[in-house]
C-alpha cells in the first residue's frame, strides 16, 4: 500500500511517500518557507523555487513533481491529540473540528498540522486521511504517571501529563524487540530519543508507562534549545520579571544547550568542550547526568530493564555522548562495547550484559505509513 505522509510545521510541510508492503520511501522532501513569494522545494540534492503562499499551494507544487496516481491515502502527523483522541483516526469533518477545538493543547504544532490536513482533503480530495498522533503512544500512562499534584479538577480538565515523540518510541520498542528476536510483550525498555528534541520512555510489555515530556514537550531532559524539568518557581520570576512571551520564548528557544554552552547542536558543544571551555564542558554533564537519572528511575518504574535503547539524531550518531551516558550504568549492568559503539553497531554492549544496550534507527514517516494502513484495513 503507498502512502503519502505529510508532516506540516507553520512555514514548512515534509512529505514522504511510503511503500508499506516494503517499508520503501520511493519519494521524500520538504517546501520550506512558506507564505513568502518563492519558497523553496528540497527535493534530495535539488532546489527548486517554488510558488506557496500557503500549504495548499505548496501541496499542489509537490504534486507537479511527485506522481501521486499509485498513493492510496494520506498520515498526518499531528503532534497532540489531547484527551480526544488516543489512537490513530480517520479524518472527517467531525475529527477536523475537534482538531481544532484542541489546537490550544500544542499551539506551537497543531495548528500548522490541521492546515496540512486541510491542504490534503482540497488538493487530493479522493484519499481517505488519518491523524496519527504524538501522543497516542502515551495514553497507556497509568493514572499515577500522569498526574501532575494539582486540584483534580484541573487534572480532568487536561491539565495532566500527555507525553510526545510517541510515535518515534513505539516503532522503536517494536524494531529492538524484533533485534532482540523476543515478543515485545515480554520486554522492558528504556527508550532515549535524543535529539534536537529529546525525550524518555518506560515500555513495559509494549506499553508506555511513563515518559519524560509532560503536559508540552518542555518537560523532561535538557534538549537543543529548551530547558526541560526546571522549578515552576523559578518558571513564576520569570514571569514576574519579562512576561509570559519573554518568558516562554526563554525557556523554549533560548535555554538547554544553547542557553549552557551558546550552541544548540552537541557537535558544536563538543567542540567547545574539547577546547577547555568550562561552559560546554558543564552543558554536557547537565546533559548526560539528567539521562543518567532517568534510567536509573525507569529502571525501578520497571522494576528492571532488559534494554536501553538509543534513538533520533543524537542517540543514534554520537558516540561520545552514548559513551557518556553510559558510562555511569555499570551498577545496571550495562558494560559498554567500546568497538561496537565507535563502528555505530546496533548492540553496543557486550553480550554477556545483563542490560542490553542498542541503537536503533527511527523512521516516523513509515510508522505513520504502518499505523495508517493497520487503521484503513
Amino acid at each position: 500500500m503507498q502512502i503519502l505522509v505529510l508532516n506540516a510545521g507553520s512555514s514548512s510541510l515534509k512529505y514522504a511517500v511510503i511503500e508499506t508492503n516494503n517499508a520503501q520511501t520511493l519519494a521524500r522532501g520538504v517546501i520550506e518557507r512558506i507564505g513568502v513569494p518563492q519558497a523553496a522545494y528540497v527535493r534530495g540534492n535539488e532546489i527548486v523555487k517554488v510558488l506557496a503562499m500557503d500549504h495548499a499551494q505548496a501541496l499542489t507544487a509537490i504534486a507537479k513533481y511527485e506522481n501521486f496516481s499509485s498513493v492510496q491515502a494520506v498520515g498526518h502527523r499531528v503532534v497532540h491529540g489531547g484527551l480526544a483522541f488516543t489512537a490513530p483516526t480517520k479524518i472527517n469533518h467531525e475529527v477536523l473540528g475537534v482538531l481544532e477545538e484542541n489546537a490550544k493543547f500544542a499551539p506551537l504544532h497543531n495548528p500548522a498540522n490541521i492546515t496540512g490536513i486541510k491542504a490534503a482533503r482540497a488538493i487530493l480530495p479522493n484519499l481517505e486521511n488519518v491523524a496519527v498522533f504524538d501522543t497516542a503512544f502515551h495514553a497507556t500512562l497509568p493514572e499515577h504517571a500522569y498526574s501532575y499534584a494539582i486540584p483534580r479538577e484541573l487534572t480532568t480538565q487536561g491539565l495532566r501529563r500527555f507525553g510526545f515523540h510517541g510515535t518515534s518510541h513505539g516503532f522503536v520498542a517494536r524494531q529492538a524487540a524484533q533485534f532482540l528476536n523476543r515478543p515485545l510483550e515480554q520486554l522492558k525498555l528504556i527508550i532515549l530519543h535524543i535529539g534536537n528534541g529529546a525525550s524518555a520512555s518506560a515500555v513495559q510489555f509494549g506499553q508506555s508507562i511513563d515518559t519524560t515530556m509532560g503536559f508540552t514537550p518542555l518537560e523532561g531532559l535538557v534538549m537543543g534549545t529548551r530547558c526541560g524539568d526546571i522549578d515552576a518557581g523559578l518558571v513564576l520570576e520569570l514571569v514576574r520579571r519579562n512576561g509570559i512571551e519573554t518568558t516562554d520564548a526563554l525557556l523554549n528557544k533560548q535555554s538547554g544547550m544553547l542557553g549552557m554552552a551558546g550552541a544548540a547542536d552537541l557537535r558544536d558543544v563538543w567542540k567547545a568542550a574539547d577546547t577547555g571551555n568550562h561552559a560546554a564542558q558543564n552543558a554536557l554533564e547537565v546533559f548526560a547526568y539528567r539521562i543518567q537519572k532517568t534510567i536509573g528511575a525507569y529502571s525501578a518504574a520497571l522494576e528492571g530493564a532488559d534494554a536501553i535503547v538509543f534513538t533520533a539524531g543524537v542517540g543514534e550518531n554520537d558516540t561520545r555522548t552514548r559513551a557518556k551516558i553510559l558510562e555511569k550504568m555499570r551498577w545496571l549492568g550495562i558494560e559498554l562495547d567500546s568497538q561496537a559503539n565507535a563502528a555505530r553497531a546496533t548492540r553496543i554492549s557486550t553480550l554477556e550484559s545483563k542490560v542490553q544496550a542498542l541503537v536503533i534507527l527511527t523512521n516516523e514517516e513509515l510508522a505513520i505509513a504502518l499505523e495508517t494502513q493497520a487503521l484503513l484495513e
